[in-house]
């Protein structure tokens, strides 16, 4: 589906145009005609190939979709894959992807799988037609700025659920099961996120340092930016999976450690019915001659010594922090 389809010149936009006027406006000097798809057929994608003269692999990438994120050279145009993160009220994150098609006096940026789009960065690039001046480039650079730019918040709710799962784990009559889920859950999450900022981090050098593609020339800085913000959110992504590891060592380390509280309970229980159990064993037993048999105070006597024991040991397990 076709959602913008704008001629700029020289940083200053020119009109919105139809998908057949491109090749007019094309022939301009200093013009370029940024179009933007959602959701794209193979129709459209094979009208903009037409038109731009578009890489025949890159076509069938942006058709398919389901890529890894990257930037690849076609001659002198620029191919780059992103993948979009939108936080959804279930508190799950939404993968959604963008393939963005560049030359010298074009941009065609094609996304899938993501509600919100980038009208923010074509107003943003209109209101700054000083930098808008460095033509498709300059387009490049702000859609690449606004997709890393999306990161941020994801990571920030996620550290966020870290730290709620972390006051759980040591509040009384939390569920370690519980906790260890949502731990995992995070995880999976960070994973995610990973999958999307550690490729395009990868890719990124590309467009700034050693040998740059042409339409990314005089911004080399500005996409050196962009590759920082992709190192930052790089390292929050590793911390807060150490942080989520370390989270469940703890909490399967108080599972053990309440697992061998119960057994100690059980052990020292287990004493305390061993004792009285030994004695009465000694007194079933079919001997003639008993210690106390025929006296009279036999049997309080031997219940007050199984009493003392048991209250003794009692104590002691208590002392020890067993009972």
């Amino acid at each position: 589906m076709l959602v913008n389809c704008v001629a700029y010149q020289d940083g200053r936009k020119l009109a919105d145009i139809e998908p057949r006027e491109i090749s007019e406006y094309l022939k301009r000097p200093g013009c370029f005609v940024w179009v933007a798809l959602r959701d794209a057929t193979e129709d459209e994608l094979a009208e903009m190939q037409e038109e731009y003269g578009l890489h025949e692999l890159a076509v069938e990438d942006a058709h398919h979709g389901h890529q890894r994120p990257k930037i690849e050279e076609y001659g002198d145009s620029v191919f780059a894959v992103m993948h979009t993160v939108e936080l959804l009220p279930t508190d799950e994150l939404k993968i959604g992807e963008v393939n963005v098609f560049v030359g010298r006096n074009y941009v065609l940026s094609v996304r899938r799988g993501t509600e919100r789009g980038f009208q923010n960065v074509r107003n943003r690039a209109e209101n700054e037609p000083e930098l808008l001046k460095n033509g498709s480039g300059y387009v490049l650079y702000a859609l690449m700025d606004a997709v890393v730019d999306r990161y941020f918040p994801a990571i920030d709710h996620l550290e966020i659920e870290i730290e709620r799962v972390e006051e759980q784990l040591f509040q009384p009559g939390a569920s370690p099961r519980d906790n260890i889920e949502a731990l995992y859950y995070v995880k999976q999450k960070l994973t995610t996120l990973k999958h999307a900022a550690a490729p395009l981090m990868e890719n990124a050098g590309k467009l700034f340092g050693g040998r740059v593609p042409g339409v990314c020339h005089g911004l080399t800085e500005y996409f050196r930016d962009v590759y920082d913000h992709l190192v930052r959110i790089n390292q929050s992504i590793d911390a807060a999976r150490e942080t989520v590891g370390t989270a469940i060592q703890v909490a399967l380390a108080m599972v053990a450690t309440g697992q061998g509280e119960i057994v100690r309970r059980l052990a020292a229980y287990a004493a305390l019915v061993a004792v009285p159990t030994m004695i009465v064993g000694v007194y079933g037993m079919n001997f003639e001659h008993m210690p106390e048999l025929k006296w009279t105070y036999g049997y309080p006597l031997v219940m007050g010594v199984i009493a003392a024991i048991d209250t003794f040991l009692f104590h002691r397990f208590r002392k020890a922090g067993w009972l």
